[in-house]
């Protein structure tokens, strides 16, 4: 496989300049000592000139085929819209160039499945999925690992929220926040819980599906906004992932909530609260603030880590696959939005 040299300090250019590259940004950054975003690509130059400036970037530039005729980089961050993925990960792979491309890596499966295929060999690959690196899932991990509630026996995670529903002003938060959720056909499976289920594997090990449905309520979504999941462990265990984007009474932002019930106790997951409950009993406490972005901080200092050290990802695209194929029976297995409305 061929690898650009690592020097001292990364040289990174970023594909994208929407809403979610600040964050990427700001992980960048954390790691300043070890990294440099030198580039930004983007269509929308004005965009990109405001992160340029706001994250003291030199150059700015409207294409990803630009920044890489002009640019000696090490690596590329792509947090570009996620119909541009694969195209992007072929042309970064062809400069050999190492990959670290937001979740998802294609539309879909197939897609996603085709595009490891064709880069395989040419380079280092990553897929940012940043959620199970949030540090209460890293603290839970390492609870499970040492067996606090022995085998799990069941599982829920919810994520209810008000984001559809129409606040004082008669605004969609969810909506306000990404406009861009509203246009997709495949909405909260494929742009938020995909986030869930990968998180749920890292957890609980490989999960089959065993039951899916989709719904559709809210006339300003495309997609679908709510969705009721039945997934196994391999040890027989059922985890049940519900959501719905339109609940009265509910907070319009995410919240994480998961509760694993254990053979010697239970571990519960309530917002920035996470308890462990029966023999090996603990209470911490988190910021959202910095447990949100420490998430990305996370993602990135693991990518440089294995690019650093030649070792593994945790997010590589074949464990990314197995997240995608899971998402892909969902679509298949729960029906289209408009079927469930």
């Amino acid at each position: 496989m061929s690898t650009p040299a690592i020097e001292p300090r990364l040289r990174v250019g970023l594909i994208g300049a929407g809403w979610v590259t600040q964050h990427h940004l700001a992980g960048w950054q954390a790691i300043a000592d070890r990294a440099e975003v030198v580039a930004i690509a983007d269509p929308n130059l004005d965009q990109a000139h405001r992160r340029a400036e706001a994250f003291n970037i030199t150059h700015v530039f409207a294409s990803a085929e630009a920044m890489f005729d002009r640019m000696t980089l090490d690596a590329v961050d792509i947090a570009a819209p996620r119909e541009t993925h694969a195209q992007l990960v072929r042309l970064a792979a062809s400069r050999g160039v190492a990959v670290m491309c937001q979740k998802p890596l294609a539309p879909t499966y197939d897609e996603a499945v085709q595009v490891v295929a064709d880069v395989a060999g040419q380079t280092r690959l990553m897929v940012h999925e940043n959620w199970r690196f949030r540090q209460y899932y890293r603290d839970l991990g390492t609870w499970l690992a040492e067996g606090r509630i022995g085998r799990v026996l069941q599982a829920e995670m919810t994520l209810f929220t008000s984001g559809l529903v129409p606040d004082d002003k008669g605004l969609l938060p969810a909506l306000e926040r990404q406009p861009f959720i509203g246009t997709l056909d495949r909405a909260l499976v494929m742009e938020i819980l995909i986030h869930h289920i990968d998180t749920l594997r890292y957890l609980l090990g490989d999960l089959s599906l065993q039951y899916a449905r989709l719904g559709h309520a809210s006339e300003a979504m495309r997609g679908e906004d709510r969705a009721a999941i039945c997934f196994e462990t391999a040890q027989g265990a059922p985890v049940l992932l519900m959501a719905n984007l339109r609940v009265h009474g509910r907070a319009a932002a995410q919240s994480d909530r998961l509760t694993l019930i254990g053979e010697r106790g239970t571990i519960e997951l309530e917002g920035m609260t996470l308890r462990c409950l029966g023999e090996q009993a603990a209470t911490l406490q988190y910021d959202a603030p910095t447990t949100y972005l420490g998430s990305y901080a996370a993602a990135i200092a693991h990518f440089v880590d294995g690019l650093d050290r030649g070792t593994p990802f945790e997010t590589n695209p074949e464990d990314n696959l197995q997240t995608l194929s899971l998402v892909e029976a969902i679509y298949a297995r729960g029906g289209s939005a408009t079927e469930q409305s």
